[in-house]
């Protein structure tokens, strides 16, 4: 995806792909994300195997259900790097009842452009699934992610901080952003 939005200058970004998550992609992602700087604002450790089993299974019933979901992201030679794509806001805190859209790329596809070209495909599917508005949560600390949601016009509303990751475990709290875009 190589074109521009009104609210952005032009951009050269690479060409990316976005398809349904497969059974298969579970392994991918966990293979993709077992890097503990991916994870680094994830809970710093990789996920168990499972977790993206399910996580897969679920984006299938979202895409068939709402026509959009966490797509695997793939570069332009058709390879895995990620994922990137939008679902209902998962957890009891935060902005619930809302889309959040989100990207996560292997390190390897860093600072590349394919977040923000993933995004931007991102945000046009969801206006085209007649979605209004959508929210992007970025751990204050994540100067990329943050980077990416300003690129796609979205503005901080408001912050949330987050549960302790590990019950009892204040210190694990963390302070994340809430950017939104109408669309």
């Amino acid at each position: 995806m190589t074109e521009q939005t009104d609210t952005l200058p032009a951009l050269h970004l690479p060409d990316v792909r976005l398809r349904v998550p497969t059974h298969e992609d579970a392994v991918v992602w966990h293979r993709l994300f077992d890097d503990p700087e991916v994870m680094e604002f994830f809970g710093g450790s990789s996920a168990e195997l499972s977790m993206y089993e399910e996580l897969t299974a679920r984006q299938r019933r979202h895409d068939a259900e709402r026509g959009y979901c966490l797509w695997t992201l793939l570069d332009a030679a058709d390879e895995p790097i990620g994922f990137t794509g939008a679902q209902p806001w998962p957890r009891d805190w935060g902005p619930t009842g809302e889309i959040e859209i989100g990207w996560r790329l292997t390190r390897t596809a860093w600072g590349k452009g394919y977040a923000t070209a993933a995004a931007l495909a991102t945000v046009e599917r969801v206006r085209a699934a007649g979605v209004p508005s959508v929210v992007a949560i970025v751990d204050t600390g994540n100067e990329r992610s943050i980077a990416v949601a300003r690129r796609l016009g979205m503005e901080l509303a408001e912050t949330f901080t987050t549960p302790p990751r590990i019950r009892g475990d204040e210190a694990s709290r963390r302070v994340a952003g809430c950017f939104r875009l109408a669309l």
